[in-house]
C-alpha cells in the first residue's frame, strides 16, 4: 500500500500493517478530525486524525531507523521497530468526536473492562473517569480490532500488550524491550509520547499546513539525523546532538507559535466550552463503554445529534454563533481586571464564558527541572570521542524563559441579552 501524504510525500506501508489500516477501528479516524472545531475558525483544518496517524508511523519509521541503523539486520530488532511503528500508528485510535471536552461523558474506566494486564496498578479500582487513551488502549487489548494484527504478530512476533505499553508508559514486559543488554523502553516510549515525539514532529507540520500558517515550521530531516540513544545503567532515553540544539529550540518555538495562534485561538477555545456547556446541559450524548459501539461515534455521529438538539449550546455551536469577546488579559494586572468583571457579570447574573488558555513549551519542564522520566539529553562529545550526557534545559534558556505558563483568560457572554445599564457597566470595568 502507498500513501500520498501532502505533508511527508509517498508514504509506503508494508502488507502486515495494511489490515490495521484497514480495518474499521482505524478508518474511523477517517472522520475525526484532528483540530476539531477549529476548523470554524482555519477553514482549511479540515485534516483527519487517520492521515496525522500515518504520518506519526512514517516519522517514527525513519526516527527508528536513525537510532538503530547497526542492528536492523537483526530479527528481534525487526520485531521492535514494528512494535514501536504500531505504538505511533495507534496512539490515536481511541480519540473522541470534535475535541477532548468529549471525554467528560465518556463512563468510568471500571466499565470499559480493559484485562487487568493491560492496566496500570493505580487504575485497577476503576472508578475514575476513562480518556481517549484508555479507549486506545481497549481497543488494542480487547476489541474485534485485534484480528487485524494477526499477520504482524505471525511475521514479526509483535506483542499487542507491548504496543499499549508505549502507549500508556509503562511495561510488565521488561524482558521484551531488552535487547543486547539495553532496555530500550524508556526511549522508545519518549518518542510515542514526551517533550520531543513522533506525534508533535508531525501535528506541528501538519496543522500548519493545513491551517495556512507558517508557525508550526522547523527543520524535520536535521532533527532526526541528530538524535541519538542515551545508554546509562543499563536503560537507553532519548538524546540530541549538541549540534542540533538551535533546531530543537526552533521546534519549542514553533510549537508555542501553534498554541498561541492556532490551537488557543479565542474562537476555537470559545466552541469546546460551549460544548462541554451542551454536555454539561443536557443528556443528550454519551460515549458508550461498548468498545464495538464505539466504532460509530466520529464528527458526523456528534454533529448529527448537535444539529437535532434543541439545546441553545448545541444550536450557538451548529451556527458558529460565538458569545461576544468581552475582555481578555495577558498579565497579572489585566487578570485582576477580568476578575473584577467576572464578579459584576455574577452579581448580575449575567451568564458568561471563561476561557483560560495555558502553554507551557513543555508540559514536562517543573519549575528549575525537567521531569526526569521524560528529560532530553544533548549528548557532547569530548576531545577522547566519549560522550557526556547533560539535561536539555542546561543548554537551552527557553524552558526557563517559559517556565510560567503563558496564560490567556477571556470572558465571552451574549450581549444582546444585557441592558444598556449592564453594557455601560462592563464597558466601564473592561476600559483600560
Amino acid at each position: 500500500m502507498e500513501i500520498r501524504d501532502p505533508v511527508h510525500g509517498s508514504i509506503h506501508i508494508s502488507d502486515e500493517i495494511a489490515p490495521i489500516i484497514r480495518h474499521p477501528f482505524f478508518q474511523r479516524l477517517r472522520n475525526i478530525k484532528q483540530l476539531g472545531l477549529t476548523e470554524y475558525i482555519f477553514p482549511g483544518a479540515t485534516h483527519t486524525r487517520f492521515i496525522h496517524s500515518i504520518g506519526v508511523m512514517h516519522i517514527g519509521s525513519k526516527v527508528f531507523d536513525k537510532l538503530f541503523a547497526g542492528h536492523l539486520h537483526k530479527p528481534e530488532f525487526q520485531r521492535l521497530r514494528e512494535t514501536f511503528k504500531l505504538g505511533c500508528l495507534l496512539h490515536d485510535i481511541g480519540h473522541a468526536p470534535l475535541s477532548h471536552s468529549t471525554e467528560s461523558v465518556m463512563p468510568s474506566l471500571g466499565e470499559l473492562k480493559i484485562p487487568k494486564e493491560f492496566l496500570d496498578a493505580k487504575d485497577l479500582d476503576g472508578k475514575r473517569q476513562a480518556t481517549h487513551e484508555d479507549y486506545t488502549i481497549k481497543s488494542i487489548a480487547d476489541s474485534s480490532f485485534s484480528e487485524s494484527f494477526k499477520l504482524v504478530e505471525q511475521k514479526h512476533g509483535v506483542k499487542r500488550a507491548c504496543v499499549a505499553d508505549l502507549i500508556r508508559g509503562s511495561t510488565p514486559n521488561a524482558e521484551y524491550f531488552t535487547l543486547d543488554g539495553t532496555d530500550w523502553f524508556p526511549m522508545l516510549h519518549q518518542l510515542v509520547s514526551s517533550e520531543l515525539d513522533c506525534d508533535r514532529m508531525d501535528y506541528l507540520l501538519r496543522d500548519s499546513y493545513f491551517c495556512g500558517v507558517s508557525y508550526g515550521s522547523y527543520d524535520l530531516d536535521w532533527l532526526i539525523d541528530n538524535l541519538e540513544p542515551c545508554h546509562q545503567d543499563g536503560r537507553a532515553t532519548l538524546g540530541i546532538s549538541e549540534r542540533a540544539v538551535v533546531t530543537f529550540d526552533d521546534f519549542l518555538l514553533s510549537r508555542y507559535h501553534m498554541f498561541v495562534m492556532v490551537y488557543f485561538h479565542y474562537r476555537a477555545v470559545c466552541l469546546e466550552q460551549l460544548l462541554l456547556r451542551y454536555f454539561q446541559s443536557c443528556d443528550e450524548y454519551r460515549i458508550p463503554a461498548d468498545i464495538e459501539a464505539y466504532q460509530e461515534h466520529d464528527d458526523h455521529f456528534l454533529m448529527k445529534t448537535l444539529r437535532k438538539s434543541n439545546n441553545k449550546y448545541a444550536k450557538a455551536i451548529v451556527h458558529n454563533e460565538i458569545p461576544k469577546k468581552i475582555y481578555e488579559s495577558f498579565n497579572e494586572a489585566q487578570l485582576a481586571r477580568l476578575e473584577t468583571l467576572q464578579a459584576y457579570l455574577e452579581s448580575e447574573k449575567i451568564e458568561y464564558i471563561r476561557c483560560s488558555s495555558k502553554g507551557r513549551l513543555s508540559k514536562y519542564y517543573q519549575g528549575e527541572t525537567l521531569d526526569a522520566p521524560f528529560s532530553l539529553k544533548v549528548v557532547r562529545r569530548t576531545g577522547t570521542g566519549a560522550s557526556k550526557f547533560t539535561n536539555i534545559d542546561a543548554a537551552t534558556d527557553l524552558y526557563k524563559k517559559f517556565s510560567t505558563s503563558h496564560a490567556v483568560n477571556r470572558l465571552h457572554c451574549v450581549l444582546s441579552e444585557v441592558t444598556e445599564a449592564q453594557l455601560k457597566r462592563i464597558n466601564e470595568l473592561t476600559a483600560e
